[in-house]
């Protein structure tokens, strides 16, 4: 049976796709089109000769990527223009449909006039990387460092605790003119976002994981490596998400940004929540949202003193905030009730 041009240029879609995923190409695409090993190295071999992909060793390839960098002196800069001038018309070579352009004008313009009116800094830098897949974007300063900056400005104690506030939103240094939106929906837009600033970070995703996808002399390696703050985003080229989808999750046409979603694995890391300082960490801000949806993926256990000062005292102190849990296992969750029901 022939396979229509039509097919083929879905299965060198897919290819690229799972290979800018960092996933088993060759397995993956034998199982999804249901062809031979020696087919799916044909387009691999095509792909190749096209300058798409290459070659790292056997069974491994890599996106080819174009870099195009930017410098700007941060003076009189205006985001908007920046990317209708400078950004748009390489988004526009791709070929990417409305809903991906409009993300990243979204996200560029927040992004970059956080590091125009919070960095400090006196030169901002961009940097694309373009594959036929995806693109990747950093936007990088010289500045004070965002989780400094925002250490300095609420009186926290450490940058883990500004750190973790950014995962709740709502948290902006300047509250005149900001809102404290733009990094939450951002991080939750993209399919890849990482902040980056005096040598720790801030994502949704699994930052290590990502690392282990580049190589040591990786150009994104060195531009990571830098003061200030560095932003890195990443969006499929043909991805169907559509920016009020993802708002309509945490809002509400009367409330606006009411609701916020906190990964506790990403706040506590491997070291599983026990005390009541913890939890008055956790909850502060939380009257500012009508529910907080607490995610416990790949969360193991609990401390009662934790829980109690969390889903009793907070819960008798703020009864209009709704918590709710997620992915939690029956561990945390028999631990929850047995601390709710004891009298």
């Amino acid at each position: 049976m022939s396979i229509t041009e039509n097919k083929r240029n879905q299965i060198k879609e897919y290819i690229l796709d799972k290979i800018g995923d960092n996933e088993d190409v060759v397995q993956k695409t034998c199982t999804c089109f249901r062809i031979s090993e020696t087919t799916v190295y044909r387009y691999l071999d095509e792909l190749i000769q096209s300058g798409a992909i290459k070659r790292r060793r056997r069974g491994k390839y890599i996106l080819v990527e174009r870099q195009i960098d930017f410098t700007y002196d941060n003076i009189d800069l205006e985001e908007d223009v920046i990317f209708l001038k400078d950004i748009k018309p390489i988004l526009e070579e791709q070929k990417l449909s409305s809903n991906v352009i409009n993300i990243w004008y979204y996200a560029f313009t927040e992004m970059f006039n956080n590091a125009i009116e919070h960095s400090e800094s006196q030169k901002i830098f961009c940097s694309l990387f373009v594959s036929q897949s995806s693109i990747h974007m950093l936007i990088r300063d010289n500045g004070i460092g965002i989780f400094n900056k925002i250490k300095e400005y609420y009186s926290y104690e450490s940058l883990d605790d500004a750190i973790n506030e950014l995962f709740k939103g709502k948290l902006t240094t300047d509250n005149k003119n900001h809102t404290g939106e733009g990094i939450f929906f951002t991080s939750r837009i993209m399919d890849l976002f990482v902040a980056v600033s005096s040598n720790k970070h801030f994502t949704h995703n699994n930052y290590y994981e990502f690392l282990e996808t580049l190589d040591d002399d990786d150009e994104l390696i060195k531009l990571m490596n830098n003061v200030g703050t560095v932003i890195l985003m990443k969006l499929a080229n043909r991805s169907h998400k559509q920016i009020k989808e993802v708002f309509d999750m945490f809002s509400d046409n009367d409330n606006g940004f009411n609701k916020t979603s906190i990964p506790m694995k990403n706040v506590f890391g491997n070291n599983f929540p026990v005390s009541r300082s913890q939890a008055r960490r956790l909850y502060n801000r939380f009257d500012r949202f009508d529910e907080v949806e607490l995610d416990f993926l790949d969360v193991d256990e609990i401390g009662q003193a934790f829980t109690h000062e969390l889903f009793v005292k907070f819960a008798h102190l703020k009864p209009d905030v709704k918590i709710t849990i997620v992915n939690a296992n029956q561990d945390i969750l028999n631990m929850i009730n047995r601390v709710k029901n004891t009298k």
